[in-house]
C-alpha cells in the first residue's frame, strides 16, 4: 500500500455527472482515478488490470450482483472498498460488510468527506488483512504440529523408538534434505501410513 497521499482509485458509479464530480474531488486531493465503471459487473477483472489502491462504489444500495462482485474481489484481489449508499438499510449494510466493504457511508458521496473516509477504509482494510495473515499463520502452525506428531507416532511404531528419538530422526532428515521439518513429517506419513493398513 503506497503513501496515503497519492492513491490510485477505481470508481464505480452509475451516474455520470456525480462520477465526474467525485473524480474531480479526488484529483484535487492528489488522487488518480485509474478506471471508472458504471456497474460493478467487471469489478474483479478491472482491479486485476488497473491495480488500484482503493475501490469506491457509489450506488443507491448494494444489490445482489454488487455484493457478489465485491465478495469475488476480496477473494481474488483484496482491496479496501468504500461504499457510499444513498439510503440507510441495516440489511444492506450487514451484507456489504460481509462481502468485504471496509467503510460503508450513508447519504451518498460528498466530495469533502472522501479523503477522511478513504483513510479510515485503508486503515480498517490493513488491520483486517493483518488479522487474516495472523490467523492463517496460526492455522498453518497447528497443521504442521499435527503432522509432526503423527509422523513421530508412526516412526515410534515402525522403528521401535521413543518420542525423543523419533523427533531427532525427523530433525536429522530435515537438516540432511534442507527441508522444513513439517514437510519431512508429511513425507514420513506418506511412506509409513499405507503400511498401517497392511499390518
Amino acid at each position: 500500500m503506497p503513501e496515503h497521499d497519492t492513491l490510485k482509485v477505481l470508481l464505480v458509479d452509475d451516474e455520470i455527472v456525480r462520477a465526474a464530480m467525485v473524480e474531480e474531488a479526488l484529483a484535487l486531493d492528489g488522487h488518480q482515478v485509474v478506471c471508472r465503471l458504471s456497474s460493478p459487473a467487471s469489478l474483479n477483472d478491472m482491479v486485476q488490470q488497473h491495480q488500484p489502491d482503493v475501490v469506491i462504489i457509489d450506488m443507491e444500495s448494494p444489490d445482489r450482483d454488487t455484493l457478489e462482485s465485491m465478495a469475488l474481489l476480496q477473494r481474488e484481489n483484496p482491496r479496501p472498498v468504500v461504499f457510499f449508499a444513498d439510503q440507510h438499510d441495516p440489511e444492506s449494510l450487514k451484507a456489504a460488510v460481509k462481502a468485504g466493504v471496509s467503510a460503508y457511508v450513508v447519504d451518498g458521496l460528498a466530495a469533502n468527506r472522501v479523503k477522511a473516509v478513504i483513510d479510515v477504509a485503508i486503515a480498517r482494510f490493513e488491520a483486517f488483512q493483518g488479522m487474516r495473515r495472523d490467523l492463517d499463520k496460526a492455522r498453518n502452525q497447528l497443521a504442521d504440529r499435527k503432522r509432526i506428531e503423527q509422523a513421530k507416532g508412526l516412526l515410534m511404531k515402525h522403528q521401535s523408538c521413543d518420542e525423543e528419538q523419533a523427533y531427532r530422526m525427523l530433525r536429522k532428515l530435515a537438516m540432511d534434505r534442507g527441508q522444513r521439518i513439517a514437510l519431512v513429517a508429511q513425507n514420513v506419513i506418506d511412506i509409513l501410513k499405507p503400511l498401517e493398513k497392511g499390518s
